[in-house]
């Protein structure tokens, strides 16, 4: 999942939507340096990412982007499935998701004292270009997927990637309606069991 998903995925709970937007930037042990509803965040996150990448849905969509994507193939559908999420009338009904991408952007700026220096560079792109809001769009995700090849080092042209998925789309979407509602499941117990509930 990414970001959007990452921060729905929270529950709008502040600390484990600091700790779960910044954990990909938190390597290893030093989530101790974390309070600990923070941690849980990181953890969340960490739980998520690895549901994810062993769902047979994302094994699936994950077919459709090989030959354009390669080894970033599960980075493309991270970001696709942020698209139909953004799209997704049952979790955000028409307006909601614009209220919540600034919700999102307001919450972390209170965390700023713990956000790592990286994730603050990237986060202040992510709010002066409302992301989270913008993976509605087929722009966004283009924009999105640009993004991803100036950080990766195999691949460096997103357009034969976004092909893939404009042609695979109904099918990518099939995916994510497939897999949702389980990752939101697994999230969602995986948060009540870190709080000892």
């Amino acid at each position: 999942m990414n970001y959007l998903a990452h921060a729905y995925l929270s529950f709008s709970d502040p600390d484990v939507l600091a700790g779960n937007m910044i954990s990909d930037f938190v390597k290893g042990k030093k989530k101790f340096d974390f309070p600990d509803r923070i941690q849980m965040g990181i953890m969340l996150h960490r739980k998520i990412d690895e549901y994810t990448d062993t769902h047979p849905a994302t094994r699936q969509a994950k077919e459709f982007l090989k030959t354009s994507a390669g080894p970033y193939a599960g980075s493309f559908v991270d970001i696709i499935y942020d698209h139909f999420l953004a799209l997704d009338t049952y979790e955000f009904e028409e307006g909601q998701l614009a209220l919540f991408a600034q919700n999102t952007y307001t919450q972390l700026e209170a965390y700023e004292k713990w956000l790592p220096e990286k994730f603050q560079k990237f986060f202040y792109y992510m709010r002066l270009q409302n992301w989270l809001l913008n993976y509605r769009s087929a722009e966004g995700i283009h924009n999105s997927f640009r993004g991803l090849c100036r950080r990766a080092k195999y691949i460096d042209d997103p357009e034969p990637v976004f092909e893939a998925f404009m042609e695979h789309y109904e099918a990518l979407k099939m995916a994510y309606e497939f897999f949702f509602p389980h990752v939101k499941a697994l999230a969602y117990h995986e948060l009540l069991y870190l709080r000892g509930g």
